[in-house]
């Protein structure tokens, strides 16, 4: 087999010349018929078998040489943007009114195409099945769930996902076993009340007061009804109440978010939020409502897995490029493929001045090069591993 890394560099001009053409026009959630006609207009020039799944993803199959095996690994790509309006002045910038490639799912989705010609050019080198899934939706928490309805995790051993580390060195890769990005969870509070004139708050109850009740007790779910050495936020982001200066109100609306790592922690919230919701207005003569979404849950990385991504990467890149991530309270709706198999997600360094979902960020296109050479080194040592363990 030919040096990864030298195949990569002569890939390179094509792979950024797609991923500017993916970044100058962007798609948003689930609709991201743009880029599935980029991806599968490359993929059909490729001679590389895909298929459209029927929510809008493409899974593409490449099946080694090697010899005999049934086993199947899957590599992830997210394609979808941000409502961002981008102030990057790039000649490629986005072309899209209020859309913006701003979290980099340009570059994982121009890199996976990389890394599917090399694993066609290579299928001699391994024995198995490595199937790609470009997906919709992640940025709204809501593709993964839908492929996975759509049997893209049939027969899967295990799951690999990259994702650009904006403030990490060009080209390195972090990754790290165990608890990597938090769970996600949406809530919303309506507090009822009863109105009544500014002047007689006694003659109504006040739902603004106890909705800001609720906003301090749901503190008090974090500092002490929760275990301190596991990391938990609760953040309202949002709160609304009242209609005019001089009347009390008869509803308010909290609206927030929750992180967490720990399956514990996790399992445990909506019954601490109910808890809190329902009990706190009663001292105030008001009543409250808990509506909690459930986006993900903790990405937790597992630990063999971990340990094939990370030799996979050394040993394309070198030790020294290879790095241990930190735990953040991002949230990654990849992590719902890890019910179904034992997942790695690993963070590439984008050299990047400005962090995710800004509308400055800059990602560093050399670090495409890396990301490949890791992609296809983990697919090729993945199926090894799997392999030898059935012969």
């Amino acid at each position: 087999m030919t040096d990864l890394i030298q195949e990569c560099e002569e890939l390179y001009e094509e792979i950024v010349s797609l991923r500017r053409e993916i970044h100058a026009h962007p798609d948003l959630g689930m609709e991201c018929e743009g880029t599935v006609k980029r991806i599968t207009e490359y993929l059909s020039k490729e001679d590389i078998p895909f298929s459209v799944t029927p929510h809008g993803g493409v899974t593409a199959e490449l099946t080694g040489t090697k010899g005999p095996s049934d086993h199947v690994i899957l590599m992830r790509s997210d394609m979808d943007a941000l409502p961002l309006c981008e102030d990057t002045g790039l000649p490629f910038a986005s072309a899209e009114e209020g859309r913006m490639h701003a979290c980099g799912h340009d570059l994982h989705t121009a890199i996976m195409l990389g890394s599917a010609k090399l694993l066609q050019r290579h299928s001699g080198d391994f024995a198995g099945t490595v199937r790609l899934l470009f997906q919709p939706g992640e940025e709204i928490s809501e593709g993964a769930r839908l492929m996975i309805e759509d049997g893209v995790m049939e027969g899967v051993s295990m799951v690999y996902g990259l994702h650009m580390d904006p403030f990490a060195p060009t080209g390195t890769i972090r990754l790290k076993p165990g608890p990597d990005w938090a769970a996600v969870d949406r809530f919303t509070i309506t507090v009822h009340g009863q109105s009544s004139h500014g002047a007689m708050p006694h003659k109504g109850a006040d739902a603004t007061v106890a909705a800001a009740a609720v906003l301090q007790a749901i503190q008090a779910v974090v500092s002490r009804m929760s275990d301190p050495v596991c990391p938990l936020v609760i953040t309202v982001g949002s709160f609304h109440s009242g209609t005019t200066w001089n009347i009390i109100s008869d509803k308010a609306e909290l609206n927030g978010t929750c992180r967490s790592f720990d399956p514990e922690v996790y399992d445990r919230l909506p019954d601490l939020l109910e808890r809190v919701t329902t009990e706190v207005p009663k001292a105030y003569g008001c009543t409250g409502e808990l509506k909690m979404v459930r986006k993900t849950p903790p990405l937790i990385n597992d630990p063999a897995v971990y340990e094939i991504a990370r030799a996979s990467a050394a040993k394309v890149l070198g030790e020294d490029r290879v790095l241990p991530a930190k735990q953040e309270m991002i949230g990654e709706d990849f992590a719902c493929f890890e019910q179904f198999a034992p997942v790695c997600f690993v963070h590439l360094g984008g050299g990047a001045d400005y962090p995710l979902h800004s509308s400055h960020v800059i990602f560093q296109e050399e670090a495409m090069k890396a990301g490949m050479a890791a992609e296809v080194q983990f697919a090729l040592d993945a199926l090894n591993d799997l392999n030898s363990k059935t012969r």
